[in-house]
């Protein structure tokens, strides 16, 4: 294992970057070496990535590693699930991806049960109905030209990938958040397919995380400053499979995890997906895991709220950092206001300020007035979110009590949050490692590699490497009182 280096090129649904990760003596060590940011394009006919700036993205994190480190033993992607694009029948890409937060998939679940129940869906397929799932996105294209040329479906990854290997090739976790997925036999739902008249041509082979899928293109090569071949490994994909790789977790006590971020992914590891009434009831999903395991999770609208509020503060002139927010919210009023941060209204983009007063007058509660009111606002109501979401898993689906959490991800460094989400769900709290989706990515990497031999290496790599921080509960009477007043506020049942 000496001084092996993989590059992961992990892109979420507002930036990219590039971080190489060295492992040796047992440990790894890891390095930011290009970061870039990933807006959307909003086009008359609606809202799109702009794919040709993030390959281009790419091969500058690539070249940037080659200049300065050395070409990489490898190179693996990982990104936000559900979007997609097609190739034409000579390799071509038909037109950049839409969005998922695009308006196009607006009514579409509605569509959907016209032809298959929701309960029937479900049973299929065991994921959670998100009105940006790829299902719905592939029935707002019907009638749409680009499906008359269609060939094969590529999830972002995946088309990253190709563009920079030539393979056409699907990897597991990505399309497990698709909703066209069996979770028991981990291949693609002939049922869900044929029901809603899918071309089962678009639908390539599955491959597990763990394997390779090919080298750099040659002609990319001297481009990107690379003199051999270079692997691109199948990770886990889905960049929530590949945070989930890296919670630094021992064998001691069930646990769950977060993911925090723009989304908080808030489950469970397991070895088989759970289908049942309660799960569809609490609107959670089984994705896709590495090693064979599924990701029982719960997706809760995350710091979005919060991203969109900074972005129309930054517009009005005031150039507010996170950490400053965070600071000065810890000294704003507690439980001035509740609300559900997964209602509708908050995940489009725009004046998240405005609809949470609004919010507050719908309900008769006085509406914070500082952006520092509301930060702390957003905080809690998230902190008590995860409470129910925990509380469901507990008492309506595992039967288990979940002993403490982990917390991964760039939301891992916002020691208010963090805290808050001790006291709220009285147990500990473990934060770290922040940069767990890339660390995740490099382990599969490695995986694939042979440098490291399946889930329980990894995660002694993670803890002998990335030591997270405990918070301990506080304050748990007032937080319990907070929470009944959340749920009756929410009307989320208890």
């Amino acid at each position: 294992m000496k001084g092996k280096r993989f590059l992961a090129i992990d892109i979420g649904a507002s930036s990219g970057r590039t971080i190489l990760g060295t492992l040796s003596d047992g440990k790894l060590m890891i390095e930011e070496t290009h970061r870039f940011i990933n807006e959307p394009v909003s086009f008359p006919d609606g809202l799109y990535w702009d794919m040709p700036n993030i390959f281009k993205q790419i091969g500058e994190g690539i070249k940037a590693t080659a200049s300065r480190f050395g070409e990489p033993d490898s190179i693996g992607i990982d990104t936000w699930g559900v979007d997609f694009a097609f190739l034409d029948r000579s390799g071509g890409v038909c037109a950049n991806p839409m969005h998922y937060r695009d308006s196009r998939t607006d009514g579409m679940m509605d569509e959907a049960f016209k032809h298959m129940s929701k309960r029937d869906i479900f049973s299929k397929t065991g994921l959670a109905f998100l009105p940006f799932n790829t299902l719905y996105q592939l029935l707002a294209m019907r009638g749409k030209p680009q499906l008359e040329i269609a060939d094969k479906l590529l999830f972002m990854p995946d088309l990253l990938s190709y563009l920079l290997t030539g393979e056409v090739q699907t990897e597991y976790t990505i399309a497990s958040t698709s909703q066209l997925i069996n979770p028991v036999s981990r291949r693609w739902s002939d049922v869900i397919i044929n029901a809603f008249g899918f071309c089962p041509h678009w639908f390539t082979e599955l491959h597990e995380p763990g394997g390779v899928r090919g080298n750099i293109r040659r002609e990319l090569r001297g481009e990107y400053g690379l003199k051999d071949d270079v692997p691109v490994a199948f990770t886990a994909s889905h960049d929530t499979a590949s945070a989930v790789c890296a919670v630094p977790s021992d064998d001691g006590g069930f646990h769950a995890y977060i993911s925090s971020g723009t989304w908080s992914l808030l489950g469970v590891l397991l070895d088989k997906p759970i289908i049942t009434d309660a799960v569809l009831a609490g609107n959670y999903t089984n994705e896709g895991g590495a090693f064979g395991k599924t990701r029982l999770l719960k997706n809760i609208m995350g710091l979005w709220i919060l991203q969109e509020c900074r972005r129309k503060w930054r517009l009005e002139g005031a150039d507010v950092s996170y950490a400053d927010l965070a600071a000065r919210a810890g000294l704003a009023e507690p439980f001035r206001m509740f609300f559900d941060p997964d209602a509708p209204e908050f995940l489009p983009p725009g004046d998240m300020e405005s609809r949470i007063r609004s919010a507050a007058a719908s309900t008769g509660q006085d509406p914070p007035e500082t952006m520092y009111q509301v930060s702390r606002v957003i905080y809690e109501n998230l902190a008590l979110k995860y409470r129910w979401a925990v509380s469901h898993l507990e008492n309506e689906i595992l039967h288990k009590k979940i002993g403490r959490l982990h917390i991964v991800g760039g939301g891992s460094q916002n020691a208010l949050l963090n805290q808050m989400t001790a006291n709220s769900l009285g147990i500990p709290v473990y934060a770290g490692p922040a940069e767990a989706t890339a660390i995740g990515n490099i382990a599969m990497q490695a995986i694939a590699l042979g440098e490291l031999s399946g889930e329980s290496d990894i995660r002694r790599i993670v803890r002998a490497s990335f030591a997270p921080e405990e918070y301990l509960p506080q304050d748990t009477q007032s937080w319990d009182d907070a929470y009944r007043r959340f749920l009756k506020v929410t009307g989320l049942p208890e």
